[in-house]
Parts: C-alpha cells; sequence; structure tokens
C-alpha cells in the first residue's frame, strides 16, 4: 500500500519546523534560497542535510559548488525569508538587498544578520525527486547574536509565493 500525497500532507501540516536561507557560488555566481526541508542528520561525524528543488535558481548554482552556507532566521526576519523565497535569482541580485560577507573557507555568501549560521563542504548529493539532497559537512559557523534566538518557522511563511514552483 502506497500512502497519497493528501496522506502523507496530513501528517506534514501539524508540523512546524525553522526554515533556513541556503547559499551558494560557484564561478562568478552567487544564489540563495528558502528552504524548508533540512535537519541535521548525524551528530557523530556531525551532518546536516539540505534538500534544493531542481526548479530552483540556487539548485543550478549548487550543482557545482563545493560548499553551501545554512542560515537560521530568527522569527523578526520574515522580509528576508520573503527575499529568498518569493523572488528568483534568474532575475534578482538577492545579496544587493543585505548585508553579506564570505567565510575565509570558501565563497558561498555568509548573511550578516542570520540568527545562526554554518558553512558546510558538500560532501554528496542525493537525488530525491523532484528535490535534491546536500549533505554538508560543517567547517565554520557563527552566532552573531549571543543569545539564542526565537526562530522563523514554516508557519510564519506559509503566506509566500516562491520565485520558483517547488
Amino acid at each position: 500500500m502506497q500512502v497519497t500525497v493528501a496522506e502523507l500532507d496530513a501528517f506534514t501540516d501539524v508540523l512546524d519546523y525553522p526554515v533556513y536561507v541556503v547559499t551558494a557560488a560557484a564561478g562568478d555566481r552567487r544564489a540563495g534560497c528558502l528552504v524548508g526541508f533540512a535537519s541535521q542528520c548525524s551528530i557523530d561525524p556531525p551532518r546536516f542535510m539540505v534538500w534544493l528543488s531542481k526548479a530552483n535558481h540556487t539548485y543550478t548554482v549548487a550543482r557545482t559548488a563545493s560548499h553551501l552556507a545554512v542560515h537560521a532566521l530568527r522569527d523578526d526576519q520574515k522580509d528576508t525569508a520573503e527575499l529568498f523565497g518569493s523572488l528568483t535569482g534568474d532575475d534578482t541580485d538577492k545579496f544587493a538587498h543585505l548585508a553579506w560577507h564570505r567565510s575565509p573557507h570558501a565563497p558561498a555568501p555568509i548573511l550578516d544578520d542570520a540568527g545562526a549560521w554554518f558553512l558546510g563542504r558538500i560532501e554528496t548529493r542525493v537525488d530525491g525527486g523532484d528535490h535534491v539532497g546536500f549533505l554538508l559537512e560543517p567547517v565554520d559557523a557563527g552566532r552573531p547574536d549571543p543569545e539564542r534566538p526565537s526562530l522563523l518557522l514554516l508557519g510564519d511563511v506559509v503566506d509566500l509565493t516562491p520565485g520558483h514552483p517547488a
């Protein structure tokens, strides 16, 4: 027996987990998008999996990138979520609208105002259907605010219109 999309939706509709901005750079291209499919997946060694939609501009950059940066947004950063979730890098330079820097370890953009972030070296890619999973080994991290922030959750951004279909 196979579960229907509606049956799986009934399960996932009760979940409210953090959303992230994931950024990538390869050559002279940089990109970033809002991601809802991401999670730590190993403690030892530390690993984190991020899933990017194949329809997304960020995915086209991440395919040839060596690292991705993953940013946890504070609950007061819905405007940043909207920038990275509702606009497409196909025609918008999202990084022109906010402060960012590059880690000394890799070219992926780091958002200065994120609640927390880490830079991960891409270990492998996994085709999951309409999304590709990027298994990351953390190599750098930061939390600009020493207080633990309240995070922006999926339920906070369900009203955004995606820049690309998922």
